[in-house]
């Protein structure tokens, strides 16, 4: 096999197009840049212009199963090093990438079309802050003394499960590869990890970043389609736990083949999180909470978007007001230029998706559809796959837009005037993931809170994932939980039981 040792600089890159090239064609296997057995290759667009930026290579079972090898052979030496070891060299890796977060930041504008300033940067620095948390957290990997008997010794000890499959989606792939590498790899696991093919050159970065400082093998990347690559990583003998990220259907497809070979699986497919609004909230900071919520720098491309909104009827109509005119006033445009509040929808597949629910929405009877913000109007982006976010109201609970994940910058705005009657509405879901609550009424707030049928619920506030607060929905949203220790210990280790007979 062929390999490319240094194709990249080692360095940070302040041009994204030259990296993107560089980075072109290969996958990172055993501590190194290898082609695709095949030579098969598939193109990177920017979704901005619409321009190829770079060919990623086109793995396959062949790929794979290198990468398992290696992986599966590294992770018996990775397992015997100290825990705080292995902890210590996940955080000098976190210290690495503090140096390159606006190269990462760029190149993931690059390939997602998601603005530098309001989205890319951050989930950089974020990725760093994710590595940093577990890497402190090697010397929780402890046991307990199990009172038995008193002439028998038994203590329980934390192992790791061996390689671990990881495939992620492009919505933030560098934020989601690090909530899966980081325990795993501190826990003692290797992993492999398949990228999404819409946006595998910012986590293949960083994947050889941190090889320059853990050990060939331990840290594995693959890049491809989901039939021939996605599957074969999943399916493969010798992985022993896999953790994906991605849409309910696909979700089902991966849980079904963990439980033929019987091994744990950590799901997070998606949500349609609620944010219910009080007449007693503080007005201004839940407007502001709202643009956060909906995630709109993000073009709506969030499981944890809150794509319905419900509002109490004597704010009704002032909320949506300011709320269409928040949205007005952010700017749509080159997702490089600090400018930009809004970048672009990922693909072209994707922006079909959303336009035909915006379609379908404006043409309900009795339904308004706010279009907001404005189109870029640099030639330069004619091509780029913007869309203007857009606010429904008047729609009823039993539409499309209400019930579906729509990914996209699409929210429903909905009057309430019961408090339990718009807690059914927030329950009447498939999903679970998320909600939010905006009262001054904390013994409301609270009440709903615990009535709320979602992994994560946060009052007058709706921030991203953050280290160490515990992630994962219920229901369609998925299985597990990731971003926190209890996450590394109950998904990434198995207890052992160990008893000696003192008589």
């Amino acid at each position: 096999m062929l390999d490319r040792p240094h194709p990249t600089p080692a360095a940070p890159s302040t041009d994204p197009f030259a990296l993107a090239k560089a980075l072109s064609g290969v996958h990172f296997i055993g501590g190194a840049y290898v082609p695709a057995r095949s030579g098969k290759t598939f193109a990177v667009v920017n979704p901005a212009t619409g321009a190829e930026v770079a060919r990623a290579a086109e793995g396959d079972a062949d790929d794979v199963d290198a990468a398992v090898q290696n992986a599966a052979k590294a992770q018996k030496d990775w397992a015997k090093v100290p825990a705080r070891k292995r902890g210590a060299l996940v955080h000098q890796c976190a210290q690495l990438l503090k140096e390159h977060v606006d190269e990462l930041g760029r190149l993931i504008a690059l390939e997602t079309g998601k603005a530098l300033r309001t989205e890319s940067r951050v989930e950089a620095n974020v990725v760093a802050d994710v590595f940093e948390f577990f890497g402190g957290l090697g010397s929780e990997l402890k046991g307990e003394s199990v009172p038995f008997a008193p002439n028998v010794l038994s203590v329980t000890v934390r192992e790791p499960l061996g390689v671990v499959g990881a495939i992620i989606p492009w919505n933030v792939p560098m934020l989601l590869m690090a909530l899966k590498v980081a325990p795993a790899l501190v826990a003692g696991n290797s992993v492999v990890v398949k990228s999404a093919e819409e946006a595998p050159l910012a986590v293949l970065r960083i994947c050889e970043i941190m090889n320059r400082i853990l050990p060939p093998g331990v840290f594995n990347m693959v890049s491809g389609f989901g039939p021939e690559c996605g599957a074969p990583l999943v399916t493969h003998p010798l992985v022993r736990k896999v953790t994906f990220t991605g849409s309910v259907e696909t979700g089902k497809i991966v849980a079904r083949a963990a439980a033929e070979k019987l091994i744990p699986v950590t799901l997070e497919l998606g949500g349609k999180s609620p944010m219910i609004v009080f007449a007693d909230c503080d007005f201004d900071k839940t407007v502001s909470g709202a643009l956060t919520s909906m995630r709109f720098t993000r073009q709506g491309q969030s499981c944890t978007a809150a794509s319905r909104i419900y509002v109490e009827r004597p704010i009704f109509d002032r909320f949506v007001k300011a709320m269409t005119d928040a949205v007005n006033g952010m700017v749509m445009g080159d997702p490089l230029d600090e400018k930009t509040d809004i970048g672009t929808i990922v693909s072209e597949g994707q922006l079909e998706k959303v336009r035909a629910y915006i379609a379908e929405g404006t043409a309900t009877p009795g339904a308004t559809a706010h279009v907001c913000s404005a189109m870029p109007t640099d030639p330069a982006l004619r091509k780029g796959l913007f869309i203007q976010p857009v606010i429904f109201t008047g729609l009823t609970k039993d539409s499309r837009l209400v019930r579906e994940e729509i990914f996209g910058p699409v929210t429903v705005i909905q009057p309430f005037d019961d408090p339990e009657a718009v807690l059914a509405e927030a329950n009447d879901s498939d999903y679970g993931l998320a909600a939010s609550l905006w009262t001054n009424n904390l013994k409301v707030g609270l009440d709903l809170a615990h009535r709320l049928e979602a992994g994560l619920v946060q009052i007058n506030q709706n921030l991203v994932v953050q280290a160490n607060l515990s992630y994962g929905g219920v229901k369609s949203s998925g299985l597990g939980k990731e971003a926190s220790l209890e996450a590394m210990l109950e998904h990434f280790t198995h207890k052992k039981t160990i008893m000696v007979n003192m008589a």
